[in-house]
């Protein structure tokens, strides 16, 4: 029973679960918070739900893997490291380069690094654990799983931007979405779900959380995504702009005496649902304060869900009509209030909602068999799909 590990490398925070395979069994999950500090924090949480919590001193990114892999062994996760079959690590950009998940070699970990202007707040930590996971494992193959891959089945007609092509052939200024792994993971077990080949549907995939974003997929394939060049583009997101005309983002510069970069900055961190609603980015916060009557809440979930609306209607225009909508993501899968939100403006394509499912929290069926579109809440799982890609990489 192989076991592998799924890497999610932030700046400041490493996720992982361990993964027996080929039966995808959740050995143990959890996480370091404020890794290479001094008040670091490592949970794990092993298979019959325990948590096991403890401080650790992290002089560095070596310190936290040394410390994450002896604390798996202690808990019994592992025998030794030495034991697990794979690592399969989770990088946010793979640009044009990588289409598919990649057995990393030193080459693939410099065109990692190369791509970090990309995702600046993403590759370059990924890249680290990366090497660090090498240096101490490294007999134990890495498998690198890109966020953009799933995408790069996307046609020209919906990657390129309308401008000058020799950006795009110099600079690769181009469309590349995100949150692929868990657009892909999804859409497998709606196909499932719906007793259909994949190959078959005509899917919308909503990942909603945080960030969020909109796929098209036809054919088992992403034909497009809403996300752009970075993940700041497509729908209304806790922080994030979504999209918007670039030329105000001049005008505003010029008006508030900010620098364009400065601007860039607020449209990541200080816009969405928080610029909206002047109140949160969490969208328990939003809906509590909007149940309460509170105007500019109520408004903002009503900007939020209209994006989605628009994302869907586009999407069910270019494939040609739909067979399914799949949300998921943490406000996909437990706001029932925007999900419905959403399946109320598209009742004209026949959708039918089930009453009892309304407030499904887990992978449910939110319509009834008369809808002539289905909609579903799939829990999503993008570190089993990091596992099955370690696999599929290594068994060759």
């Amino acid at each position: 029973m192989p076991k592998v590990l799924a890497v999610n490398a932030g700046s400041s925070t490493l996720k992982f679960q361990v993964i027996a395979m080929p039966e995808e069994t959740l050995l143990a999950s959890g996480g370091i918070d404020r890794a290479s500090s001094p008040d670091a924090v490592l949970t794990i949480k092993d298979a019959q739900g325990q948590t096991h919590e403890s401080r650790a001193h992290l002089e560095n990114i070596d310190h936290a893997v040394d410390t994450l892999l002896t604390t798996l062994v202690a808990q019994g996760v592992l025998t030794s490291p030495d034991e697990l079959a794979g690592i399969g690590h989770r990088v946010v950009a793979g640009g044009e380069k990588f289409a598919a998940p990649t057995l990393v070699t030193p080459q693939v970990l410099k065109d990692i690094a190369a791509l970090a202007e990309y995702a600046p707040l993403h590759n370059p930590s990924e890249a680290a654990y990366i090497e660090a996971f090498a240096r101490r494992l490294p007999q134990t193959p890495a498998v690198a799983v890109f966020d953009t891959a799933f995408h790069q089945t996307m046609p020209k007609v919906n990657y390129l931007y309308s401008i000058p092509m020799t950006y795009y052939r110099q600079f690769g200024a181009r469309r590349y979405g995100a949150h692929g792994t868990s657009h892909a993971y999804v859409a497998h077990e709606a196909a499932k779900l719906l007793h259909r080949d994949l190959a078959s549907l005509r899917l919308v995939t909503l990942h909603l959380g945080n960030g969020a974003s909109a796929a098209a997929i036809q054919r088992g394939a992403s034909l497009d995504t809403s996300m752009g060049f970075t993940p700041l583009a497509g729908l209304t997101m806790g922080t994030r702009s979504g999209d918007i005309d670039v030329s105000l983002v001049a005008y505003l510069a010029n008006k508030t005496h900010q620098s364009f970069a400065d601007m860039v900055q607020i449209l990541n961190d200080k816009s969405g649902m928080l610029g909206l609603t002047g109140l949160s980015s969490d969208f328990r916060d939003i809906d509590a304060a909007a149940q309460a009557g509170n105007e500019r809440a109520i408004l903002g979930e009503k900007v939020f869900i209209n994006r989605v609306v628009k994302y869907i209607g586009a999407y069910t225009a270019e494939m040609g009509g739909l067979d399914a909508i799949v949300f998921t993501g943490g406000v996909g899968e437990h706001r029932g209030s925007l999900r419905h939100g959403v399946l109320q403006q598209l009742a004209y394509m026949g959708i039918v909602e089930d009453p009892a499912q309304v407030n499904a929290q887990a992978t449910a069926f939110l319509t009834t068999p008369a809808s002539a579109v289905q909609a579903l809440v799939v829990t999503t799982n993008e570190e089993v799909m990091i596992a099955r890609s370690v696999m599929q990489v290594t068994a060759h």
